[in-house]
C-alpha cells in the first residue's frame, strides 16, 4: 500500500499531468486520423500547464492549507511543554557535503524553527523524526548532525528513524510522547494533514509552522518575474495537490 501511494501520486503531480495530457495529444495527432482529438488534448495540456506555471492558481489552492494554522511566536504562553517534534522533510546523505547540504530546503527549514523554539522554552528536547526510505541513512540523524552543528547539546536530542512516512511517524512518536503535549514543526502545507493524523491517535499537539510557500508581498512594486510562468509556482502546485491527495487518502482509510 506505501509503494502504491508512492507509484500512483506522481502521476496526478502537474508536470506529470500536463505531460501525459500533451503526449495524448501527440498520439492522437501523428498516429491516428482523430485529429480533432488530438488537438484539444494538445489544448488542453497547453491550458493546463500555463495555469499551473502562474502564481494565482497555486496559490488559491495552497493558502488555506498553509494559513490553516498561524505561526507560533508567543512560546511563553504555551503550556509546560517538554517535546518539540520536527517531522523531517527529505534528504540525501552525501558524504561529500557537510550534513545541513544534504538536507532538503524543507528539512532545514523546519529543522531551525525547532532550534528557535527550542531556545525559548529551557527544558524542551527535539525529537527528531525521519526514517530510512530511498536513502541508506536515516533522516533523523542528518537533523541531528545538523543540530549539533548549531550546538544544541546532545544531551536534549531524541531520534525517532524508523518512520517512512507522517503516518508511521505519528503511531512512533505517540510512544515517545504519550498524552504529553508537544509542538509539532513541519512545513506549513502539510501541518493540516499532520495534526489531524496526530489528533486522531489522541495525542496533543501544538502547531508550529515553517516554510512557507505562499507569502504576502510588501510594499506597492511587483517583480517583472510575475508576468512570467516559474518552476516556483509548479512546485506550489505539486505541493497542494500532493496534501489534497495525502488528505482524501487518509479520510479514505479513516486515519483522521
Amino acid at each position: 500500500m506505501f509503494l502504491f501511494k508512492k507509484i500512483v501520486g506522481p502521476f496526478f503531480f502537474p508536470l506529470s499531468l500536463c505531460l501525459e495530457i500533451l503526449i495524448m495529444g501527440l498520439i492522437l495527432l501523428w498516429f491516428t486520423k482523430k485529429k480533432k482529438a488530438g488537438n484539444i488534448f494538445v489544448s488542453v495540456g497547453v491550458i493546463l500547464l500555463t495555469l499551473f506555471s502562474y502564481g494565482p492558481l497555486p496559490n488559491l489552492l495552497l493558502r488555506p492549507l498553509e494559513y490553516k494554522y498561524p505561526p507560533l511566536f508567543a512560546v511563553k504562553d504555551l503550556p509546560e511543554v517538554r517535546w518539540i517534534v520536527v517531522l523531517g522533510g527529505g534528504h540525501t546523505s552525501d558524504p561529500r557535503m557537510p550534513a545541513n547540504s544534504q538536507l532538503c530546503n524543507s528539512s532545514i527549514a523546519r529543522l531551525v524553527e525547532g532550534i528557535r523554539l527550542h531556545n525559548s522554552l529551557p527544558g524542551s528536547k527535539l525529537i527528531l523524526s525521519g526514517g530510512v526510505l530511498y536513502d541508506p541513512v536515516p533522516e533523523a540523524k542528518v537533523l541531528a548532525d545538523v543540530a549539533l552543528a548549531l550546538r544544541v547539546d546532545r544531551k536534549n536530542l531524541v531520534l525517532e528513524s524508523l518512520s517512512k512516512d507522517t503516518e508511521e511517524e505519528a503511531v512512533l512518536i505517540q510512544k515517545m510522547v504519550g498524552k504529553d503535549p508537544f509542538v509539532l514543526v513541519t512545513s506549513a502545507s502539510h501541518m493540516p494533514r499532520s495534526m489531524a493524523l496526530f489528533r486522531k491517535l489522541g495525542m496533543h499537539p501544538i502547531a508550529a509552522p515553517t516554510d512557507y510557500d505562499v507569502k504576502e508581498r510588501q510594499g506597492e512594486e511587483s517583480s517583472p518575474g510575475i508576468f512570467f510562468p516559474g518552476i516556483g509556482e509548479l512546485k506550489k502546485m505539486e505541493l497542494a495537490i500532493y496534501e489534497y491527495l495525502g488528505l482524501a487518502w487518509a479520510k479514505l482509510r479513516n486515519r483522521i
